[in-house]
């Protein structure tokens, strides 16, 4: 089969369930040409895959595709005016929610409704957004989970990693790992960390790069709190070995990549109940509102001070874990629904 890939800006875990597909499209012997921002190639690694990797300028009429699979409304709205001519059948996965308001959130919900509506097939990766496409014109939308990479083994053992951090045996680890970005609501991090300061165990690390880290180091600065940004960090699979809790305060997320790492490394989650994260993990997390600081905060003491509780959430989240589909198996359903849309 000869698939299109096709994907805007991405630094994120979009572009890591793209190379994930196209890594095993390949082992499976398709041909598959991926059209992506340089940018985006270079943070992802997609020029080592095996693929042909082109500019989205080189999209041309997708000469050849059978198939052609748009991740994001922005892509798949490239991927319609590309493919208007001979039209090869086209996917488009729906990752994330509109968010906001002003004009710019006005312009993209009109681009979901054009997209939903020109897709032979979108793919939801949360149950709110299939409902959302439906809503808005989808001819068919169906609900298709988003696998988390695999971590890989951690390089540091917990104790090692525990002291590069700066922590004692008595300290209690909440890690939250993501982009820093608006829609990631890090700001709660910071004031659910002033809100138990004088709860000297309790120490706080975000791991990630984005535009808001500058503001975020300044305010947990002012904050006086323990609260320490480490940047992009490309062993996670050691800070999760090393923490005792997690914790997710995004306003919205479809399958949070940080919840699904969280939860397969045996780590406790805390998280707000938004978009796809409750159908997600279930009662393997505990959930609160995003607008409640005061529930977050009696849930985080709670959890901090108990380690009996986060022994049985831990072991809740890796049966959980146990049942979401692996990232071949995420790929043979796609596989699937290309050959149905071919056929």
């Amino acid at each position: 089969m000869r698939i299109a890939q096709v994907l805007t800006a991405s630094t994120g875990g979009i572009g890591r369930h793209v190379g994930s597909v196209v890594t095993r499209l390949v082992q499976r012997g398709h041909a598959v040409r991926i059209y992506a921002p340089d940018r985006t190639a270079r943070a992802q690694g997609l020029d080592d895959l095996g693929a042909d990797l082109l500019p989205l300028t080189r999209l041309g009429r997708l000469a050849g595709a059978d198939v052609v699979h748009a991740h994001g409304y922005k892509a798949g709205a490239i991927g319609m005016g590309a493919s208007r001519l001979r039209r090869p059948p086209l996917v488009v996965t729906w990752h994330n929610a509109v968010l906001g308001h002003g004009w710019r959130t006005a312009g993209g919900r009109l681009l979901q409704r054009v997209v939903a509506r020109g897709a032979d097939l979108t793919l939801g990766a949360s149950t709110d957004l299939v409902i959302e496409a439906r809503r808005l014109g989808a001819r068919n939308a169906q609900l298709a989970p988003v696998a988390a990479p695999v971590l890989g083994n951690s390089r540091l053992s917990p104790e090692v990693q525990r002291r590069n951090l700066g922590l004692t045996d008595r300290d209690v680890l909440i890690l939250t790992v993501g982009r820093l970005a608006p829609q990631k609501n890090l700001g709660l991090v910071l004031e659910i960390a002033r809100s138990v300061r004088d709860h000297g165990e309790l120490r706080f690390v975000i791991a990630g790069d984005g535009p808001l880290r500058e503001d975020l180091a300044d305010r947990a600065r002012a904050d006086g709190s323990n609260v320490v940004l480490v940047g992009h960090h490309d062993d996670v699979a050691s800070l999760l070995g090393a923490a005792d809790l997690a914790l997710l305060t995004s306003v919205w997320e479809a399958r949070a990549l940080a919840a699904q790492e969280a939860l397969l490394s045996g780590v406790p989650l805390l998280s707000t109940r938004v978009g796809g994260i409750e159908e997600l993990v279930g009662d393997a997390a505990v959930l609160f509102d995003p607008h409640d600081l005061g529930k977050a905060v009696e849930e985080l003491l709670d959890l901090a001070h108990d380690p009996g509780r986060r022994a049985t959430l831990r072991a809740a989240g890796l049966a959980r874990a146990a049942t979401w589909p692996d990232e071949d198996q995420v790929v043979d359903e796609l596989l699937i629904r290309y050959r149905g849309l071919i056929g």
